[in-house]
């Protein structure tokens, strides 16, 4: 099964900012990563006047656009699809990296922020395996720098592709 990770931390931390720095560290060492990431509003992905739009206007529960470089799909849903979901998605992938997903039972790895010191960890008990922040700070599991992206994906690959 494709190990997934997710970077969680409260907002404005930078999440996005060092997942970008962790796949560009991963792609170097030559995996296939995919990304999901956990947004709570809605969603839309697609633009007014578009043959897929027009194709979910008309009523497709389903959407899926295909080109040589990309593919794309927009699903309607009844309810929030679970993280094990939408893995199943990526399942070809060597690791998967969400953003968010602070609830769900996958390894965490919080961005901790020194201005947000008086909040309460972002992580599921249990869950944490790693820490990156902009801080020195004591913790149970390994604490990272900001910009050590290449520590973080020796951790990975030692935990979980190795």
């Amino acid at each position: 099964m494709t190990p997934v990770i997710s970077i969680v931390g409260w907002s404005n931390t930078g999440k996005t900012t060092f997942i970008e720095k962790l796949i560009g560290e991963l792609k170097k060492r030559g995996y296939r990563v995919g990304t999901i990431k956990h947004h709570h509003g809605k969603v839309e992905l697609d633009k007014p006047g578009k043959d897929t739009y027009r194709h979910a206007q008309a009523g497709a529960d389903a959407v899926v656009i295909a080109s040589p470089e990309k593919v794309g799909m927009i699903r309607k849903t009844d309810k929030e699809w679970s993280l094990q979901m939408l893995v199943e998605l990526l399942k070809d992938m060597d690791i998967i990296i969400t953003e968010g997903f602070k609830k769900e039972n996958a390894p965490q790895i919080e961005v901790y922020r020194h201005d947000l010191f008086n909040k309460t960890p972002a992580s599921q008990p249990g869950s944490l395996i790693a820490v990156v922040s902009d801080t020195e700070h004591e913790r149970n599991v390994p604490v990272f720098n900001w910009n050590d992206a290449a520590g973080v994906a020796d951790l990975i690959e030692t935990k979980f592709l190795g």
